[in-house]
């Protein structure tokens, strides 16, 4: 597979989407998925599916999206200006699962693949995506596992390969405003079309593969962990970092909402309930102070394997 093969990429895409569906599915008694198709004005549209008020799920978004432009917007040419002014395709599967009990930490995945042409020239491509944990109550356990899955998703590009993506990942999912990470981490990338189209699809498969082999173990240790108001006063507050990180800084939400995306599908990873309290911090010996002195931190967890 030399060449591009943008119908492989977006037929693997609806695979994803049904699989990760149906094993986020598996944990939810209570609530089913709904799914709105929807089409963009200016090109291409997508599927999008959630679960609501669900007893384990307390909101999980699946959104798969196919859309095109005449002209890229300044969220994905900040960085390359010689895009300026293409024409382009984006395909991409992303997901948020936030959980109801706070000892379930929530998770965050995406995988995605861009085209973008001027007339006369070659297209210009690449792959971008990964995943990543935010815990409320950190067990090193859960972490462990989580690394060594993203691990295991980096084997087709190598060895080196995954401490890099590791390092891009904390990195990348880190406030500036606050000084802290969103939380432990996992895979990011962008940018890959190295060394060919073949070696960089098998990676984003296995990225997407590896999610749910990373955090479904998780769900089962913890969803049915006992829990009270503090905690989930605890969740709610720290919510409120993931909310500001996402309209901020992530450059998914950025992008779609520059594009004129769909912005129901955009924001549907926002967390259904949040607070924010001012000059919050936890009393010193809890389970919360632990939080930001051990979890938040960039670490080599596999070395606590």
């Amino acid at each position: 597979m030399s060449e591009i093969d943008v119908q492989a990429v977006h037929d693997y895409l609806l695979t994803l989407q049904d699989s990760i569906c149906n094993a986020l599915q598996q944990q939810e008694t209570e609530q089913a998925f709904t799914e709105d198709l929807w089409e963009r004005p200016e090109g291409g549209g997508g599927r999008t599916r959630v679960i609501a008020e669900g007893a384990v799920l307390e909101k999980a978004g699946v959104n798969f999206s196919s859309v095109s432009g005449a002209r890229l917007p300044p969220a994905a040419t900040a960085a390359r200006p010689e895009l300026d002014g293409c024409a382009w395709q984006a395909l991409g599967v992303s997901l948020v699962v936030h959980p109801r009990n706070p000892y379930v930490p929530t998770s965050h995945a995406n995988v995605r693949f861009f085209v973008a042409e001027k007339p006369g020239a070659p297209a210009v491509w690449w792959f971008g995506g990964g995943f990543d944990l935010t815990p409320y109550y950190g067990f090193v356990e859960d972490c462990v596992e989580w690394h060594t899955q993203a691990r295991r998703a980096c084997a087709p590009l190598g060895d080196g390969s995954h401490a890099r993506l590791k390092q891009w990942c904390d990195e990348y999912f880190y406030l500036p405003h606050r000084g802290e990470l969103r939380g432990i981490g996992g895979l990011f990338f962008d940018d890959l079309n190295r060394p060919d189209f073949a070696t960089c699809f098998a990676f984003m498969r296995s990225v997407g593969e590896h999610y749910g082999a990373a955090y479904l173990p998780i769900i089962e240790r913890r969803k049915h962990t006992a829990y009270g108001e503090r905690e989930r006063q605890f969740q709610l507050y720290r919510r409120g970092r993931y909310v500001e990180f996402n309209l901020i800084y992530d450059r998914g939400t950025l992008f779609g909402l520059q594009s004129g995306g769909r912005t129901e599908s955009i924001l549907m990873s926002l967390p259904p309930l949040v607070t924010w309290q001012y000059a919050y911090v936890p009393q010193p010996g809890t389970p919360e102070a632990k939080l930001y002195e051990t979890f938040l931190k960039p670490r080599d967890w596999l070395a606590e394997g």
